[in-house]
């Protein structure tokens, strides 16, 4: 299929968010806070990762983007993730939702649904089993990781798109982004993610600090999510690269210094928008 994505519009993007530096609020998981803390640094961010509830209004009104992710769920955490949502949303800042191991309890699934019911979400990542959970289409989870879902992956990323009103993004080999018309298929990314615990929710922030500056969100995850792979790909071809501990460390130099052209020189993004596509 023919590329129709402005690749241009994605390396201005990623330009910009280094420029600006935009605040990314998190309300997050504990397992992996300081990670996502620096790939927000890495993508141009600056995040700040606050959860006492008695403060999340204030600095949500300073930020530029809301990061909303369940994996250390607690009941009360909702709450405070609904009173954040809800003053994001007031003053029409982005929310990036992270339904972490959707579909692995009843506890999980109904607050992501809740979160999706009660807030404007901008964008929804999630690996296929989470989304798969939450769209009702037999998403299967063992604990936070993706078993798969019965629905083909196309389809569920435009009908999740469409049942949210929001834009959805599938991560796993090929990346899918849809906001229910359009769908991106991105291809940059490599096997060595899915050996550290985190990477989605790494990507996840990337999102937020790109979306936190643009206007269509469909561009701004797939911006993301290309950049995110491509920085990837780079590292796991670095010298002294031989396992998860060196792909790490040679991940986050190359996320660091990843340049805009480079991304418009090697982003693989095919146009799957065609229902008929059969790339």
């Amino acid at each position: 299929m023919t590329n129709t994505i402005d690749k241009v519009a994605m390396a201005d993007l990623l330009s910009i968010a280094r420029v600006m530096r935009p605040l990314i609020h998190h309300l997050t998981n504990d397992v992996v806070m300081n990670d996502t803390a620096n790939m927000t640094l890495f993508f141009g961010g600056l995040p700040v990762m606050t959860a006492a509830r008695e403060e999340v209004v204030e600095m949500v009104q300073a930020a530029s983007a809301l990061v909303l992710n369940i994996g250390t769920l607690t009941p009360a955490q909702v709450e405070t993730m609904l009173i954040a949502g809800h003053a994001a949303n007031a003053r029409n800042i982005p929310i990036i939702l992270d339904p972490v191991g959707a579909g692995a309890t009843q506890l999980r699934t109904d607050a992501a649904l809740r979160l999706l019911r009660e807030l404007r979400i901008e964008v929804l990542r999630g690996n296929l089993g989470e989304i798969g959970a939450v769209s009702g289409m037999g998403g299967e989870m063992r604990g936070v990781e993706s078993i798969g879902s019965d629905a083909d992956p196309r389809t569920l990323a435009r009908e999740a798109a469409r049942s949210f009103k929001t834009v959805v993004a599938i991560t796993g080999p090929r990346d899918l982004i849809s906001d229910g018309q359009r769908l991106y298929g991105v291809d940059n990314g490599h096997n060595w993610l899915t050996t550290l615990t985190g990477t989605g929710c790494m990507a996840t922030t990337a999102i937020a600090t790109c979306a936190a500056v643009a206007t269509d969100a469909l561009l701004a995850t797939t911006t993301a999510l290309a950049a995110y792979g491509l920085a990837a790909e780079r590292a796991a071809k670095t010298a002294g690269v031989h396992g998860p501990g060196s792909f790490k460390a040679a991940f986050f130099d190359q996320a660091y210094t990843l340049t805009s052209e480079q991304l418009y020189n090697h982003a693989r993004i095919v146009d799957l928008s065609d229902p008929t596509a059969t790339a």
